[in-house]
């Protein structure tokens, strides 16, 4: 059984945020004592950790290769499939953040400072050392390229596509917590709450912790180098020390805000600001040249990748080489796979899969081709035209490289200036992004919108920082690399699960869908013998088509007609041997009730009928017949969310026939997917007497808003 502790800081009226005490104490112990061992005993841990990285490469290397190529394949069947189409989040739900906003977060998130440290040192360093063939030539510049616009491709980004998808669907799509064990729940159940799932979420947080400290350390280095460029500050280990506690406390600052203000913020100024610089660069550089190097490279890209992707190099081994770049680019996007993951699924719910997987793919990879490409080829020029020393610095001293270029173009101060503090945000946003998303995994979060406590926000920013620095006493960035493709290794196990774990819930989700295709007939049939009715006293049906009840009219309907007919269902089922709940909730914010009949079928997809009021503006044609400009239609919902039509002025036959439909085409559904119909047992009736004069249960919690919560109070005359 796992313990549990209580956050002391949630906001009031909302549930204390509790923390999973068994992840972490275990992640934090084991980050810690890495962290002291690497400051006590640096050369000792130098001499493992490489002995290590040497090991996994030989061993993994094919491993880590075919994994990014199978992952990035399932996404685009998922997204090209008909269940492409499905919502992360009910039927009805919509994007909270608009496109630009939510691609600023995910590049920003996705994409560390490490982005500006490799677009010129990569190149230049594949230029002079290529992994075949001779340096040199045009070739290798062609190669130097493609090899980076590779490593920074769309493989990568589709592990992250595959954890966002997997987070944001068993989130938002099925109420499960937006944790990584929940991924995993298709395959071993319920026991995602205990041990096992306490397990997943450690290996996931040992490979986040260390991924983000990998950025960190080369954004301390690169900005190190950046003010001592500007101002003649020193470097050295006490200016990087200083250097981490400012990141830090700005990393505190901006994610205690929370998504939308500190972070949603940052993200979009740094984009604006790299783009900014990008132009800049393009302009005052050589265009013509520019523009063909982009479309040269991304036709290289095109044609080389399929070998690339695959190349194990089987015949002529560079394992240096393999371990320092492929290697350790997969074993990092792995390791920031499930950080990016669940915060990119916290900022998607809403978008189909489509979208997602289309938008996680295209526009960020978009923005770094154009970033490689300018800044790459601009770096390739300055080395080709004959700057060697240009070259022995990007090589052995890159953090050096980017400030070296801006330094072939005029107004490097204010150039420099801005990239200097574009770096900052790069390093703030990782940091802060990591923070909130590590609180989250160490909490215990039943709401998917809501976020681990700010102590333990601090507590994971800090901790970052004192791991970061750790790495940097042993051996620098080189160290940080290492480690990086160690702790990747286990997280990539998980991966698989994932992967099967979600292709199992969508293969559900897709016979969910013929059952209620193959059911359409049935519920138009209901709703025709509805219209039918109506139609023997057409004043009545005018009557409802024009009417625009107000809270007090729509509680009166839920009282007499929707309750009484759910009512009728539940006591029928529970005579038939069907175990069913009704659960009654009063809105303080609408002064309006709603019902839901719950059938759970323990284990196989469960059955849910719920009546909720949904708010809206009487449209302006109609103000002057009514004393309030709001009105309620009555909804009904399922887990998949709201069918799309309105209750109200149904008989309480009607709204029988109605529940009935979905029922029998929710047991087809089961009868598809298990080949025989589950039971549900009754043990004894749940009978509460309300005032309605029939007996009901009522819910202890307040009721989940299956609109998407963003309801507002009526203003009924």
């Amino acid at each position: 059984m796992t313990t549990e502790s209580t956050a002391t800081d949630a906001p009031p009226g909302r549930a204390k945020i509790k923390v999973n005490k068994p992840v972490l104490i275990g992640s934090a112990a084991g980050v810690l004592a890495i962290s002291l061992w690497a400051m006590i005993a640096p050369d000792n841990a130098r001499d493992a950790i490489f002995a290590a990285v040497t090991w996994v490469g030989g061993t993994f290397g094919w491993y880590y290769s075919l994994l990014v190529v199978v992952v990035l394949g399932f996404v685009i069947f998922v997204a090209a499939s008909k269940v492409g189409k499905t919502r992360l989040g009910p039927d009805h739900s919509r994007p909270h953040f608009n496109l630009f906003t939510w691609t600023a977060m995910l590049f920003a998130a996705g994409i560390g400072v490490d982005l500006m440290f490799f677009s010129v040192s990569e190149p230049i360093t594949q230029y002079i050392q290529p992994p075949t063939g001779e340096g040199e030539t045009v070739e290798a510049a062609r190669q130097a390229m493609v090899w980076t616009l590779f490593h920074y491709g769309i493989l990568g980004w589709g592990l992250y596509a595959l954890m966002g998808l997997a987070l944001a669907y068993f989130a938002y799509r099925h109420n499960l917590p937006l944790s990584i064990r929940s991924a995993l729940y298709p395959i071993i159940g319920k026991r995602i709450h205990g041990a096992a799932g306490d397990a997943v979420d450690i290996a996931a947080m040992f490979g986040t912790i260390f991924g983000i400290a990998t950025s960190l350390g080369i954004g301390v280095a690169q900005l190190n180098y950046g003010l001592s460029f500007m101002f003649g500050l020193p470097e050295n280990t006490a200016m990087q020390v200083a250097l981490i506690a400012v990141a830090v406390i700005m990393a505190t600052a901006s994610v205690v805000s929370g998504v939308d203000k500190g972070i949603r913020r940052l993200a979009e100024l740094n984009v604006l600001l790299a783009i900014a610089l990008m132009v800049y660069v393009f302009i005052a550089g050589k265009t013509t040249y520019l523009a063909d190097g982009i479309v040269n490279n991304v036709g290289d890209l095109i044609s080389r990748f399929p070998g690339m992707a695959l190349d194990t190099f089987a015949y002529d081994r560079p394992d240096d080489w393999l371990n320092a770049w492929t290697l350790f680019f997969w074993a990092w996007w792995i390791a920031w796979a499930p950080f990016v993951g669940l915060f990119l699924a916290r900022i998607s719910r809403g978008r189909t899969i489509r979208q997602f997987v289309t938008g996680v793919l295209v526009v960020p990879f978009a923005f770094i081709a154009l970033w490689i490409s300018i800044f790459g080829n601009s770096a390739l020029d300055v080395v080709r035209s004959g700057n060697g020393a240009f070259a022995e610095i990007a090589i052995n001293q890159p953090e050096q490289a980017f400030y070296g270029l801006l330094e072939q173009y005029p107004g490097v101060i204010i150039s420099a200036a801005i990239a200097t503090f574009t770096g900052m945000l790069f390093y703030v946003t990782s940091a802060d992004s990591g923070a909130l998303v590590m609180s989250n995994f160490t909490s215990r979060l039943t709401d998917p919108e809501a976020d681990g406590p700010p102590w333990l926000r601090i507590f994971w920013a800090v901790v970052t920082g004192l791991l970061t620095l750790a790495m940097l006493i042993v051996d620098g960035v080189g160290t940080l690399q290492a480690a990086t493709v160690i702790m990747g290794l286990p997280f990539s196990i998980v991966l698989i699960f994932i992967m099967a774990g979600l292709y199992k819930a969508l293969r559900v989700e897709s016979a969910l869908a013929d059952s209620y295709r193959h059911g359409l007939p049935g519920v138009l049939s209901s709703r025709a013998n509805a219209a039918g009715e109506q139609r023997r006293g057409w004043r009545q049906r005018l009557s409802r088509a024009l009417s625009y009840p107000g809270s007090r009219t729509t509680q009166r309907f839920m009282t007499e007609v929707v309750c009484p007919a759910l009512l009728e269902v539940r006591t029928e089922l529970e005579r038939q041997g069907v175990a069913a709940k009704l659960n009654i909730q009063r809105l303080d914010a609408f002064g309006i009730d709603t019902v839901d009949l719950f059938i759970d079928y323990d284990g196989e997809r469960d059955f849910k009928y719920q009546v909720y009021p949904v708010q809206h503006e009487i449209p302006s044609y109609a103000r002057a017949t009514s004393a309030s400009d709001r009105y309620y239609r009555l909804e009904a919902f399922s887990l998949e969310g709201s069918y799309g039509y309105d209750l109200y002025g149904l008989s309480q036959e009607q709204v029988i026939a109605d529940v009935l439909d979905h029922y029998e085409i929710h047991l087809e559904f089961l009868h598809q997917t298990t080949g025989a119909l589950p039971t549900s047992t009754v043990t004894e009736p749940h009978n509460v007497t309300t005032g309605w004069g029939g007996d009901y249960e009522t819910a202890e919690e307040p009721a989940e808003n299956p609109a998407g919560g963003d309801a507002e109070p009526a203003k009924e005359g």
